[in-house]
């Protein structure tokens, strides 16, 4: 018969109920940010009424500061600098197209094939960019760093997954490429505004692009890709 156990011996630590560590943040730090939030939407509500009034080519950090009645080291600690402040004003509608061909109802979302979601991917872009093109040129970064923003990444790595899916042999990487500098909001603005191309020829043109980049047949002439209306007419919204 094998040895008895041990006896278990008796603890060393407290047995009262010990306390717990707040890894969440502290109430002083949630006032904080809390102060923060309401303090960058103050920001954006004032930086959207001067672009709304003047256009967003004229905005400065200064005029925004004024608008809002504090500092202009107050913006800038905020947004950076002016090209932040741009982008934080296009983030909402940002966020909608994302939702849109990341989960959205198809074609621009999950559900339909590669090819009729690259066609509606380029439409929805190039809606957004007519109805949003004063803001998004006057968003743009310099060469260093245009084409590295998470959102134009992102946006870019859905083109090359939609076109591997349809032309694995190809290089994908650069084809993704050049269908993103179809959508460009400054070519955009070169099409409508200097050459008085209408949207609906921007679109036909992405429709045959794609067409020929994917080696399928473009759908018949005259017809408009259907979009949910949100991506449609995505404006800029008031902050929360």
């Amino acid at each position: 018969m094998s040895a008895s156990l041990p006896p278990i011996p008796e603890p060393h630590e407290s047995l009262e109920t010990p306390e717990l560590l707040d890894l969440g943040p502290s109430v002083e730090e949630q006032c904080l940010r809390a102060d923060a939030a309401r303090n960058r939407a103050r920001l954006l509500e004032a930086a959207g009424r001067l672009v709304a009034e003047h256009g967003a080519a004229t905005l400065t950090m200064e005029a925004v500061a004024a608008a809002a009645s504090v500092g202009k080291g107050t913006v800038f600690r905020r947004f950076g600098d002016r090209v932040g402040l741009l982008t934080a004003l296009l983030d909402h509608s940002e966020k909608k197209f994302q939702a849109a061909f990341l989960g959205g109802p198809p074609p621009l979302g999950p559900g339909a094939p590669p090819v009729e979601r690259l066609r509606a991917f380029g439409c929805a872009s190039l809606r957004r960019s007519v109805e949003q093109l004063d803001l998004q040129l006057a968003a743009e970064r310099g060469p260093d760093r245009r084409y590295t923003p998470p959102p134009r990444l992102l946006r870019n790595g859905h083109l090359i997954m939609l076109l591997r899916q349809v032309v694995p042999d190809a290089d994908c990487e650069l084809l993704a490429q050049t269908l993103m500098g179809y959508l460009d909001p400054a070519l955009v603005h070169h099409l409508t505004k200097n050459c008085g191309m209408p949207l609906e020829r921007l679109e036909a043109g992405w429709i045959d692009l794609v067409a020929r980049v994917t080696r399928t047949e473009s759908p018949p002439a005259g017809v408009r890709i259907e979009l949910p209306s949100a991506v449609e007419q995505p404006g800029v919204e008031p902050p929360c």
